[in-house]
């Protein structure tokens, strides 16, 4: 049995192309993730967040080789002349989300920040990558083994080594270990971004839009948790379409069984239980 496909669209087709090429676009990505939010989002949306990019990349001074240079520089441009910095508030806000949107209203997420800071620095030659630390995306320096770490959120701040941990232990509870500071790519990036428009969604049942476009994008990287499947199929039965709900749990049971067939047969029962909605 073939499951249903999410809705092919031109952006998607797009996103798809540049998630499985070989160095895959952050900004671009980014980007195409806002366009799914816009239905009035263009080819022009497009080529304007990339000009403002290098724009801002262009703002950069020159002959900057320290990783504490560079986290200065940023920081002067982008969090105290151009006012890119977080606030409470942007948790609660899609538009956090939302690389075109950040653009705009310089403000978002810790991760949002952080593509912005990312984008500038790489256009600049700065030696700049993500870092995942739990609960609080932030942007390394230098080499990866000791990396200078900066927090946009925070305006670019310098965070030192006990910082990071506080972070980590005000997020997991737990000590912060090598294998946290280890670069992030693109997709791994991508991914996190749109996990977290799944979280924005999820504690507002009315959005069940926004949850969906945000799995189907999901489903769309080279690599993403198979589970996702199924959260799309619940998605799917929430929002009426029992039919193509249930053939999304019949297939992601088939795919479960082999390992689990408990939840196997459970997730059919509920796929029956769909079909029953017609009735």
């Amino acid at each position: 049995m073939h499951p249903p496909q999410p809705e092919a669209t031109p952006w998607r087709s797009r996103f798809a192309d540049e998630a499985r090429s070989e160095r895959p676009d952050l900004a671009t990505l980014c980007l195409l993730v806002g366009a799914e939010a816009d239905p009035a989002f263009d080819e022009t949306g497009l080529d304007v967040a990339h000009i403002e990019l290098d724009r801002l990349a262009g703002l950069l001074p020159y002959g900057l080789r320290e990783p504490e240079a560079w986290v200065a520089a940023l920081a002067s441009l982008l969090g105290e002349r151009c006012g890119f910095r977080g606030t409470p508030g942007c948790y609660e806000r899609l538009e956090s989300s939302l690389l075109p949107e950040v653009l705009r209203r310089r403000r978002g997420l810790p991760i949002l920040l952080s593509v912005v800071w990312l984008e500038v620095a790489r256009r600049a030659g700065a030696p700049a990558y993500g870092v995942a630390l739990p609960g609080h995306f932030v942007v390394g320096f230098g080499d990866p083994s000791e990396p200078v770490l900066a927090d946009p959120f925070a305006g670019g701040r310098l965070l030192t080594g006990a910082d990071a941990e506080l972070l980590v232990a005000g997020a997991t509870g737990e000590p912060l270990v090598p294998s946290m500071l280890v670069p992030a790519g693109p997709l791994q990036i991508v991914l996190r971004i749109l996990n977290n428009i799944r979280a924005w969604s999820a504690a507002r049942p009315e959005r069940t839009d926004v949850a969906l476009w945000a799995v189907e994008l999901s489903l769309l990287l080279p690599t993403h948790p198979a589970r996702l499947r199924f959260e799309r199929a619940q998605l799917l039965v929430q929002r009426g379409d029992f039919l193509a709900g249930a053939a999304e749990m019949d297939a992601y049971a088939d795919i479960v069984a082999a390992v689990e067939p408990t939840a196997a047969a459970t997730i059919r029962q509920r796929a029956n239980a769909a079909r029953s909605m017609l009735n």
